[in-house]
């Protein structure tokens, strides 16, 4: 049997490196962790340094009430507007500052991928 040991909200950038760890230890991926990094491929714009330097940036802004979850959104959907920050927090039961939401949408344009 299972036992959970913790839960912690992670970024797919997070999810996509540990993939990648797995499949060199195995060789190999199961069907569904297969299937897991086919979709991590598609969706994932940031590498895992890069998801930890704008989880690092999203931190030292201490906005209150800002958890691991929120900032493992902010890291995966990258809003690139006040408004899609809102948007991506509207799921959840925290209210955020136009400072702070400003702040966030500046964080993450640095890391925005270039065209």
């Amino acid at each position: 049997m299972i036992e959970v040991v913790e839960k912690k909200a992670v970024s797919m950038a997070q999810v996509k490196a540990e993939l990648e760890e797995v499949k060199k230890r195995d060789g190999e991926l199961s069907f569904r962790s297969a299937k897991v990094e086919d979709y991590l491929n598609e969706l994932v714009k940031l590498k895992e340094k890069e998801a930890k330097e704008l989880y690092d940036k999203l931190v030292a802004l201490n906005i209150p009430r800002f958890k691991e979850v929120h900032l493992a959104k902010m890291i995966d959907l990258l809003p690139k507007s006040v408004d899609e920050v809102k948007l991506v927090l509207q799921g959840y039961s925290i209210t955020v500052s136009k400072e702070h939401t400003e702040a966030i949408v500046q964080a993450v344009a640095e890391f925005l991928p270039k065209k």
